[in-house]
């Protein structure tokens, strides 16, 4: 069984296309969708949910570490699917980690696209359909077996940023076997559309490096919100 769970935060208007999207695929009773609302914006988005027929959960603590970690202690999935708000799954979505898992693979990553047509990109998103600097980003939607994820010790909840990333770290670390999917994830282009291009990709690798060097992970936080408009 797939749980497949969505952290969200101000995310109404994306979660009325993700949740129809979902509910289109291939699902069956094996399967469900779960979306953990941060505590800070629940009752926005509680009506949108019920009218729908989703799970939901409103989490006591704030950060979208600590709203997948208690999601996943309720969910009911062997398998458990880290899903954005802002990001659409392919036809093959739930195919794909069906047949991950079987081939014996631990957990895994799907590749993505944006939902633009800027060439610029389409070359950063063709880096996700391999290994690399930038691979286990939220954006391309980590599933794990669940009895995998708790021995590994969940999200890390002082992650305020970088909660994926250190995950991954620990994931490699044990050795894991994981398969990266190509079967594009279409992301949303918002941030690269509320800033530029360049300013995105430098402040994503500076972040990245001090996140490997070790840098807090609040003052990460602090110098992503200043470098970035996040105001969507």
């Amino acid at each position: 069984m797939l749980s497949i769970i969505v952290p969200a935060h101000n995310e109404g208007e994306n979660l009325v296309k993700l949740i129809p999207a979902l509910q289109e695929l291939n699902m069956t009773n094996k399967h469900e969708i779960l979306v953990a609302l941060s505590a800070a914006n629940a009752d926005e988005s509680v009506a949108l949910l019920r009218n729908m027929g989703v799970s939901y959960i409103e989490c006591q603590k704030k950060g979208r570490a600590c709203q997948m970690n208690e999601a996943a202690s309720v969910a009911k999935g062997d398998v458990l699917v880290f899903l954005h708000a802002d990001v659409i799954p392919p036809q093959s979505f739930i195919a794909d980690i069906e047949s991950t898992i079987a081939n014996g693979f631990e957990a895994g990553f799907f590749s993505y696209r944006f939902d633009s047509d800027s060439l610029l990109l389409k070359i950063n998103a063709s880096f996700t359909a391999k290994d690399g600097i930038f691979t286990g980003g939220g954006d391309q939607c980590l599933f794990i077996k669940k009895e995998l994820f708790e021995y590994l010790g969940k999200f890390d909840e002082e992650q305020v940023l970088m909660e994926d990333f250190e995950f991954f770290e620990r994931m490699k670390k044990q050795e894991i076997q994981y398969k990266i999917i190509n079967s594009d994830l279409i992301v949303s282009a918002r941030k690269y559309q509320k800033n530029s291009y360049l300013k995105v990709n430098l402040s994503n690798l500076l972040l990245i490096v001090l996140f490997k060097f070790g840098y807090p992970s609040s003052k990460l936080k602090s110098l992503h919100n200043r470098l970035l408009n996040t105001s969507y």
